[in-house]
């Protein structure tokens, strides 16, 4: 297994448009590279994994979900990141925090055993959402430490802003290298350290091990499984069927647009095929076609907790 492997932490707050930055950088790949993405997840069903799913060789995914990976006294992480760099032994790691997680609280956690001599930490990648800072949004208390500390500011979802809208956001910024850009596209040389390579290394480095992954088993394909959590962020319900279950995209399309929901976040095997959907509560949900077949999985995240079982009703009745 390599050594000193260079790894990029991509922090930002929730719906910025981190996933969309990982999804454009993996498209960019060099074709004689390995690379691995971790993805956190503050909900427990674990989407980001399904959305970025592609049929290219060279990318492994893993993810840990429930929660920010620094507050979950660490074991999921370790835990998590240690399958992932056995199964995959990788050129290169991205790792994608949970938009409501610490991402200083993370990097020190890479910097320290086991990780130090197996990692190589690059400057982090902060993604932010540039029509939600001009229209004063406030970062939260996390996201704002981790601005001081980042290598890369990528100012997303910035078409339509005009000269003086982007002064005045980057005047509210450290002072720090800046891309403005939409749907997370930065050309891969600009992503910090990108020209840093993985050493040879160890065969079988002491990385953590165990620790259950979600059954794949179906005891009834016909009941899905369902988890829900409840933290000081937030709480959050969601959902994994059979693969053979099938849902009318219009009903969940329609349902979902009568909730209230922070995030919604889906990959569903639908009458049209295997799609997914991905939005923030003001935007409307658009399907996109999907290359994963292992379940359907949707997870949406509230301000407060939600009538569980009028939910489960509702998401039984978009079945077809």
């Amino acid at each position: 297994m390599l050594q000193n492997i260079p790894t990029h932490v991509i922090a930002g707050p929730l719906g910025a448009g981190k996933t969309s930055l990982i999804r454009h950088l993996l498209r960019h790949k060099p074709r004689h590279e390995r690379w691995a993405v971790l993805i956190n997840e503050f909900g427990q069903i674990g989407l980001d994994a399904a959305l970025l799913t592609t049929a290219e060789d060279g990318i492994a995914l893993g993810e840990v979900a429930g929660g920010c990976l620094c507050c979950v006294n660490g074991v999921p992480f370790q835990v998590g990141l240690g399958r992932l760099l056995r199964k995959s032994r990788p050129d290169r790691l991205l790792i994608e925090p949970s938009g409501l997680g610490h991402p200083l609280q993370l990097i020190k956690q890479l910097h320290a055993a086991p990780w130090a001599g197996v990692l190589a930490v690059q400057p982090s990648v902060m993604v932010l959402d540039a029509q939600a800072l001009t229209s004063g949004t406030v970062l939260p208390g996390a996201q704002q430490e981790a601005l001081m500390h980042a290598g890369l500011l990528l100012l997303n979802k910035s078409a339509g802003l005009n000269g003086a809208e982007r002064h005045a956001v980057t005047a509210a910024l450290p002072d720090c290298a800046v891309h403005w850009t939409d749907h997370g596209v930065l050309p891969l040389d600009l992503l910090p350290g990108i020209n840093v390579q993985a050493q040879m290394g160890a065969d079988d480095p002491a990385l953590p091990k165990s620790l259950a992954e979600m059954p794949g088993a179906w005891p009834d394909a016909m009941a899905p499984v369902c988890l829900i959590q409840q933290q000081a962020e937030g709480w959050s319900i969601g959902w994994r069927w059979h693969p053979e279950r099938v849902f009318d995209a219009s009903h969940v399309h329609a349902w979902l647009r009568s909730l209230g929901w922070q995030r919604a976040k889906m990959v569903i095997h639908s009458e049209r095929g295997w799609v997914s959907s991905n939005a923030l509560s003001e935007e409307d949900l658009s399907w996109t076609h999907s290359e994963w077949r292992k379940d359907s999985r949707l997870e949406l995240i509230f301000d407060c907790p939600q009538d569980e079982a009028a939910m489960q009703q509702a998401m039984a009745a978009c079945l077809v």
